[in-house]
Formats: C-alpha cells, structure tokens, sequence
C-alpha cells in the first residue's frame, strides 16, 4: 500500500552509519547587499530540485543598516484563492486565506453541509527503512506497535527530553518499512531537524523524506464523503467502509478519515500538479471553500488542541489534555518518558463556557477556590451562540464549578465543562443560563 517512490528532503542511516545532514534550511550562497540596498535571494528548497508544491517569495529588507529576511510561503492554490476572493494573511509564515467573505457562513457550511480547507502548507513525511518502527517507538509518545492494519492511524505527541511537546502529529502505518508522519506547518523545519538528530543519535537503518511534493486538501461536514464520490468517483469502493484514523490509496490520491472540525469527512494528499484541478472540481460539485477563520473556530468547538496556543516544548502532554495519547503502560521507553514519570499531571486542560456578556481569549486570567489558570485558546461558538474556550487550570478544578475570567478589569463567570463542546453537528455540553 502507498508505494510510490518518496520525494524530498532525506536523511539516512544506514548500519551505525551517522545520518547525512538535511539540506540547510537557511539561504545558501545568497548574496547580500552591505549598504542596505534591498536584494532579491532564492533560498533553495529542501529537495534541491524544483518544488512542485511550494513557492516562496524572498525579500531582504533593511532597517537601519539591519538585514531582516521574511520569507513567505504560498501553497500550490495561492493562485485558485485569490480567484476566488480570499482575504489572505499571513499564517506562520504562509500566505493562506482567513475567509472567502464570510467566515460565519463557511463554519456553518461545514457543520451542516460540507466544506474544504487547503492545508497543503502541512508536511507529509515518510519515515522508511527497515527499522521505520523501533524509530518511531522510540521518538513518539503514543504506540506506534498499535498499528497493524495498512492505513490505520494514530495521534501522538513528540516530546523532548523535559516532557515538553517538540509537536503534535498524526502517524500512518503503511506497511512494517513504511509509515507516514503528518506535521504542523509552523514546525516544519524544527521538527525535522529533531527527527534527524535524534536518527543520527540512534543509527536506525531509516529514511526521513519530506514530501514537498504533495498538497493536501481536507473536505470536511456531513455531505464531505459524497462530494468527494462525486468527484472522484473511483475512489468510492475503497473508501466508503473506512472507520476513524483509517487512510487508503486510490491512484495518486492518499485519502484519510481524519480531521480538525468534529466532523466526518476526509483530508487528501495527492499530488501538488494535480491539487488545482481537484480543487476547481469541489468547487464545481458544489463544496465550500473555507478559510483559517471557520478553521479555528471548528477545532475549538471540537475540543482540539492547536500547537503553540495549547501546549507547546514548555507544556507536558499530560497538562495539555493529551494523556490519552501517551502510552505509560508498556515497557517501551520513549523521548521525554522519565520527565513525565518524574513530574506527573500538575494541571489539566478544561473546557469553558461564558455565562456573561462576553468574549473569551487566550491568555485571559482565569480565577478559581484552587488558584489561577490561563485561557489557552478562546472564541465566540458560531455553533452555540456563547462564548467557549480551552484553559489550563490547577488539577482539583471539576466539571460543573463556576470559575471567573478577569476579562478588562471585570471578573465574568464561567462555566468548566468537559470538551468537545460540539462534534457533528450537536452541541454536547450542557451550561446554566446566562447570568443577568
């Protein structure tokens, strides 16, 4: 299953061999301008050949006689975005759309029809090699010795030595040489970089390939698999039966049952020369496209975590609401193990509804009988018309208190609930009225 040859950055180890160095992620060979003059430079992709997938546009500026480089990426529908009348922005580091002109609507679409979110500025990368699971076991988390079936999937966190989260990802198993390791956008480059140090460090026979020469576009809502069918047709036989965390291949296209809104749907890897073309067609078959806004909006509403809001290299999995994911049962000792095992839970990752007028916000004090907390993530629920939000509180704090967020010098009450708040289309949590 998924055999086709991988492309990208490599590092390899091979029998104690130390692992070749990734291509450096800085600019090589650009030349700068000492005057402060503004100079174009061509950072080199990872590959070393042309991407397919990414563009980038490179501008030196300069300030004071200072040289700040900004870098910023575009996927391969940048182009099919602005057609469209996105509103873009910037998203660490990528120009990606925040709305098509209403991100009220374009939530809605994907809680009660369907919707579709490019997301190709996130990273597939292929870990094979005869030793793809002893790496893998040790690196993560979470199991990866759960994985047995082609195409099954697990989420997992990647730790560091402290027990702090390097990234969260989600990790395929292909076959036992093979698996696919989804990561965060922002984390890219750091995350490669840990990869390869740590298979340097340990001289599996494994191959880490980043595949900058795919795209992926997740179809997401209650219509999401039929719009899909539409479209792709063939791909109808292989992928109607697939449960959660399951993926298949059909051709070129690598189609997965996961998700970032609570709803059913799929996410697509497939080729980046041929993402354009798969996108117009949902577009024709009537799909929604939806920006960063609705994104985040959905996530939270689901009770998903996002990196760097809600844990990050500081933040135990085991504080982050994550201790589903890592497996302190078995024997297997994996990266940042013993910092947990030392440290344990100190805090735990909460849900919260509003009572008062009001919006939440990351970084909102939150004032409760044990102690302060921290909002980590927070928004007005399209879905539940209150306010919602995910907050980092001391361990007694229980489902059903009433805590107060300090919001502009006000204390406003709120209600600890446990998320998700709303997953296909229901609301899930219940809340006392509004407090007058």
């Amino acid at each position: 299953m998924c055999k086709a040859v991988a492309e990208g950055a490599t590092t390899r180890n091979r029998s104690g061999k130390r692992a070749a160095n990734l291509e450096s992620l800085e600019s090589s060979g650009a030349a700068i301008h000492r005057r402060g003059k503004r100079s174009q430079i061509r950072l080199r992709n990872l590959s070393g050949t042309k991407d397919r997938g990414v563009s980038r546009l490179r501008l030196t500026l300069f300030i004071a006689g200072r040289q700040t480089l900004k870098m910023t990426q575009k996927t391969v529908l940048h182009d099919a975005h602005r057609r469209l009348g996105a509103k873009m922005v910037d998203f660490g580091g990528w120009d990606m759309p925040l709305h098509y002109g209403s991100q009220l609507e374009e939530h809605h679409a994907v809680r009660r029809d369907c919707g579709m979110f490019d997301v190709s500025h996130i990273c597939a990368v292929d870990i094979a090699g005869q030793d793809a699971r002893a790496f893998l076991l040790r690196l993560l988390a979470n199991n990866v010795d759960k994985l047995k079936q082609a195409g099954k999937a697990l989420y997992s966190a990647m730790l560091n030595d402290g027990g702090g989260v390097v990234d969260d990802l989600i990790v395929y198993y292909l076959d036992d040489t093979h698996f696919r390791v989804v990561i965060n956008a922002a984390t890219t480059e750091k995350d490669l970089a840990w990869m390869a140090a740590r298979l340097a460090d340990w001289k599996f026979d494994t191959s880490i390939t980043a595949r900058r020469n795919l795209a992926m576009i997740a179809v997401q809502g209650p219509h999401a698999r039929e719009k899909v069918w539409q479209v792709l047709p063939e791909s109808r036989a292989a992928s109607a039966g697939i449960g959660p965390f399951c993926a298949v291949v059909v051709g070129d296209f690598f189609i997965a049952s996961t998700g970032y809104t609570g709803e059913d749907g799929f996410e697509i890897t497939l080729p980046a020369a041929k993402a354009e073309a798969f996108w117009q067609a949902l577009v024709e078959a009537g799909v929604q496209p939806c920006g960063l806004g609705a994104r985040d909006t959905l996530r939270l509403e689901a009770g998903m975590n996002l990196y760097g809001q809600d844990m990050d290299e500081t933040v135990s999995p085991l504080d982050a609401g994550l201790a589903w994911t890592v497996d302190l049962v078995t024997a297997r000792d994996f990266v940042g193990k013993a910092a947990l095992l030392k440290n344990g839970q100190r805090r735990k990752l909460v849900g919260l509804v509003l009572l008062d007028k009001g919006v939440l916000r990351a970084h909102q004090k939150v004032i409760t009988a044990l102690g302060d907390g921290e909002i980590t993530s927070g928004t007005f629920s399209p879905t539940m018309q209150q306010s919602i939000a995910l907050a980092r509180l001391p361990l007694g704090v229980l489902a059903g208190d009433t805590v107060h967020v300090d919001i502009r010098d006000k204390q406003l009450a709120a209600k600890v609930v446990r998320p998700p708040f709303v997953r296909n289309g229901k609301i899930l949590v219940d809340f006392l009225e509004k407090t007058t």
